[in-house]
C-alpha cells in the first residue's frame, strides 16, 4: 500500500490506493479546498487519480502557477461547452492555455461579435454554477474518430487521426459535453468562477493562410475574483498605454502595409529616442571594454547549416535567395558572423576574453496573425554581443554581464525583475555532458551574486542553456528583455580554437547575450511603461518655447538658439494662438518642459517654466534653468 512523501519530507501512509483529493483532505480542509490537481515527481494528474505505489507527491493549489494553468485550461473547455450550447453548428478545434489566459478556435460561418461574447460568458457562468463533475476517460482512437465525425466535429477528428496509435487518447466529460484533451482538469465546473472573455479574432486552421479562417475567442481566468479584477484593471491601463496608439499620436513610428507587415518605419521623433538609447548603449559597452562590430544582413545557406539554424530554427527563417547558383539567407541571428570574425586569425589565451557587441538587424519569419506593433515584428535590431573566453573565465564574465544589465535597466527605471534559468529543450545540439556543464556554470554565476531565480524547464535555446531576465513595468507586467546564453556547442561546430598556456589548441566558451533584446520591442515597452511621457533624457523634444504674442518672437528665438547650441532638443512655437491653446497642444505631445515668454520675461531677461505635468516652476534666470536640467540629465543614471 502506498507510502507518500510530501515536499516537506513528511511521510503519509495509506492502507489502500488513495486519490490526490483524499491526500489533500487528510492534510487539512484548507488545502483540500484549494487543491486542483496532484503531482508525482514532475508528472501532473487529476485530483481523482489513484496512487498505488510509494511516491514523492505534491498537491497543486489553484493559486500556484501550475494551478492557474489548469484553471485556464478547464475554463477554455467551459467556454467551448458554452459555445456549443449556444451555437450547435460551430465546430470546436483547439483551445490552449496562453499567458494570463486561454483561447479556443471555432469554425463557424458568421464571425462572433462583442454581444456574442457577453452571451457566451453568461452561459459559461450558468454551466459553472451547475457544479458538473469533470471526469477523464480513455478511448480507442478509432472510436474517438468515429464519435467526433458522427457529431460533425471534423476538425477534432482530424486532430485525433494525427495522434500516434500507441498514445493513450483521453476524453474529458462535463455533463453531456466532452472534448479531447490530455488534461489534467479541475474536478468540477463550480471551481471556475473568476473568468472574463476579452476579445475575438481571426485565425487560420493550423496557422496556415491557405486553410480556412476560424474564429478565435480569447479569455482570461484566475484563482479568485480579486486576482481577476486586478488583471482587468491592468488591461484597462494597458489599453491606455498601447504603444501603437501613442506611437501614432506622438508620430514616433509606423508599420507601412505597402512595404509589408512587421517592418518598422522610424519617424523623426522615434528616431531621436532610438539614437539616445543606442548612444547610451554604446557608451556603456565601451566602458565595459566591449568592441563594436558591424556585419552583413545575408550569408550563404551553408553557414546556417554549419551553425545548426537550418536544422533547429528553419521555421523562423526566410527561404533562401538564389544568386549565381548559390543560396543565401537573411540572417535570423548575428552569432555565426561573430564566429567568422573570431576565426579570421589565430587566437591565444592571452587574447581572451574577447567581448564583441553589435546593434545588428535580423529577420525572422513570423506569421501575420502573430505580428503586433513593435512587440512582434519581422525585422528588428538586437543589441547583440558575444564573449569568447576560457572555462575559468565564464563565472566572472556572466557576473559582469549581470552587473551591466542591472545598471542599464536601472537607467530606464526598471528596478524590479524576475530571473529564469532555462534548461535544455527537446530539440538541441551537442552532448548531454556539455549541457550539464553549461547549466551548472550559469547556476554558479547566479548563486555567487546572490540572485534568486526560477527554473524554466526545457526553455533553453537549441545550442545552450540561458538566463532570462524579465523586467516589470509601471503597471506590473513582465517583459522578457535580457538573455544570457552559454554555448559550448557552436565553438565545436565551427572548430573555433585558441592556443592555451599549455601550447595546445582548445575550444573557447561562447557567451551569447542581449540586454535590451530587440530595440524595436524595447522601445514599445518604454512607450507603454512611460505612457509616452518620456523622461527628459529620452524625450524627442525636451523643451518647447511658447510666446504669448508676436512681440516676444525675437527674444524667444535667442533663447532657442542658446538651448540648441548647448545640445538640448528644443522647439519653438511662434503661432498666432492663445498661450492656453499652445500649452494644451504641447502637453498632448508630452514635452517635459515649456518655456513661456511674455513681456515681463523679455523686460527682465528671464524665462517662465512649466512642466508637462502642469507644475508652474515660476520665473527664473536662463542659466539657472540650464543648471537644473543638466543636473536632472546627470542624475538619470
Amino acid at each position: 500500500m502506498p507510502n507518500l512523501t510530501l515536499p516537506d519530507g513528511t511521510l503519509k501512509e495509506f492502507d489502500q490506493p488513495v486519490s490526490f483529493a483524499d491526500v489533500a483532505k487528510s492534510i487539512g480542509p484548507g488545502l483540500f479546498k484549494s487543491a486542483v490537481a496532484g503531482k508525482i515527481e514532475e508528472k501532473i494528474f487529476d485530483l481523482s487519480y489513484l496512487i498505488n505505489n510509494d511516491s514523492n507527491i505534491s498537491i497543486i493549489t489553484r493559486e500556484s502557477e501550475e494551478g492557474l494553468e489548469i484553471i485556464r485550461h478547464s475554463t477554455a473547455h467551459l467556454m467551448a461547452h458554452a459555445v456549443k450550447e449556444l451555437y450547435p453548428e460551430a465546430e470546436v478545434t483547439i483551445g490552449p492555455v496562453i499567458e494570463n489566459g486561454f483561447y479556443y478556435d471555432f469554425a463557424i460561418e458568421n464571425p462572433f461579435t462583442d454581444e456574442d461574447l457577453e452571451e457566451i460568458e453568461k452561459k459559461m457562468q450558468e454551466i459553472a454554477k451547475q457544479d458538473l463533475p469533470i471526469s477523464r476517460e480513455v478511448w480507442l482512437k478509432k472510436d474517438a474518430v468515429e464519435h467526433f465525425k458522427n457529431i460533425s466535429e471534423n476538425y477534432k477528428a482530424e486532430i485525433i487521426q494525427d495522434i500516434p496509435d500507441d498514445e493513450d487518447l483521453s476524453i474529458y466529460k462535463q455533463g453531456d459535453w466532452l472534448d479531447l484533451c490530455r488534461g489534467p482538469h479541475v474536478p468540477s465546473t463550480n471551481l471556475l468562477n473568476a473568468f472574463k472573455l476579452t476579445k475575438v479574432a481571426g485565425a487560420y486552421w493550423r496557422g496556415d493562410s491557405s486553410n480556412k479562417m476560424l474564429q478565435r475567442i480569447y479569455g482570461t481566468a484566475w484563482a479568485d475574483k480579486k486576482s481577476l479584477n486586478h488583471y482587468l484593471e491592468q488591461l484597462k491601463q494597458a489599453k491606455k498605454r498601447d504603444h501603437r496608439r501613442i506611437g501614432k499620436d506622438l508620430d514616433l513610428f509606423s508599420i507601412q502595409g505597402e512595404a509589408g507587415g512587421g517592418l518598422v518605419f522610424w519617424h523623426p521623433n522615434g528616431s531621436k529616442i532610438r539614437q539616445v538609447i543606442e548612444d547610451y548603449w554604446r557608451t556603456k559597452h565601451l566602458e565595459a571594454e566591449y568592441e563594436l562590430l558591424y556585419t552583413p544582413h545575408i550569408a550563404l545557406d551553408t553557414l546556417w547549416q554549419t551553425s545548426g539554424h537550418t536544422d533547429y530554427y528553419q521555421e523562423s527563417m526566410y527561404k533562401p535567395i538564389e544568386d549565381e547558383n548559390k543560396l543565401y539567407r537573411l540572417k535570423p541571428m548575428n552569432c555565426p558572423f561573430h564566429v567568422l570574425i573570431y576565426k579570421n586569425q589565430l587566437r591565444s589565451y592571452r587574447d581572451l576574453p574577447i567581448r564583441w557587441a553589435e546593434l545588428g538587424t535580423v529577420y525572422r519569419h513570423e506569421m501575420t496573425g502573430a505580428l503586433h506593433g513593435l512587440m512582434r515584428v519581422r525585422g528588428f535590431t538586437q543589441d547583440d554581443a558575444h564573449i569568447f573566453c576560457t572555462e575559468d573565465q565564464v563565472e566572472t564574465e556572466i557576473t559582469n554581464i549581470l552587473n551591466l544589465t542591472i545598471e542599464i535597466l536601472h537607467a530606464f527605471t526598471f528596478d524590479q525583475y524576475e530571473i529564469h534559468l532555462a534548461t535544455k529543450p527537446e530539440k538541441f545540439v551537442g552532448k548531454d555532458s556539455i549541457w550539464t556543464k553549461a547549466t551548472k556554470a550559469l547556476e554558479q554565476a547566479l548563486s555567487s551574486k546572490g540572485l534568486e531565480y526560477v527554473i524554466d524547464e526545457a526553455g533553453g535555446a537549441f545550442y545552450g542553456p540561458k538566463i532570462d531576465i524579465k523586467i516589470k513595468d509601471a503597471i506590473g507586467r513582465l517583459w522578457q528583455c535580457t538573455t544570457i546564453q552559454l554555448d559550448f556547442n557552436l565553438p565545436e561546430r565551427f572548430d573555433m580554437q585558441y592556443i592555451g598556456s599549455d601550447g595546445h589548441k582548445h575550444n573557447p566558451v561562447m557567451i551569447h547575450r542581449t540586454l535590451l533584446g530587440s530595440i524595436e520591442r524595447f522601445f514599445g515597452i518604454l512607450i507603454e511603461h512611460f505612457e509616452g511621457k518620456f523622461p527628459l533624457w529620452l524625450a524627442p523634444t525636451q523643451i518647447t518655447i511658447l510666446t504669448i504674442s508676436e512681440s516676444q518672437n525675437n527674444y524667444a528665438a535667442t533663447i532657442y538658439e542658446k538651448l540648441k547650441n548647448i545640445g538640448f532638443r528644443v522647439k519653438i512655437d511662434l503661432r498666432n494662438e492663445t498661450i492656453g491653446s499652445k500649452i494644451r497642444d504641447h502637453t498632448l505631445k508630452k514635452v517635459p518642459y515649456f518655456i513661456i515668454v511674455g513681456n515681463q520675461e523679455v523686460k527682465h531677461d528671464q524665462i517662465s517654466v512649466r512642466t508637462q505635468k502642469g507644475d508652474d516652476l515660476g520665473t527664473m534666470e536662463f542659466d539657472q534653468f540650464v543648471t537644473n536640467l543638466t543636473t536632472e540629465l546627470t542624475d538619470k543614471k
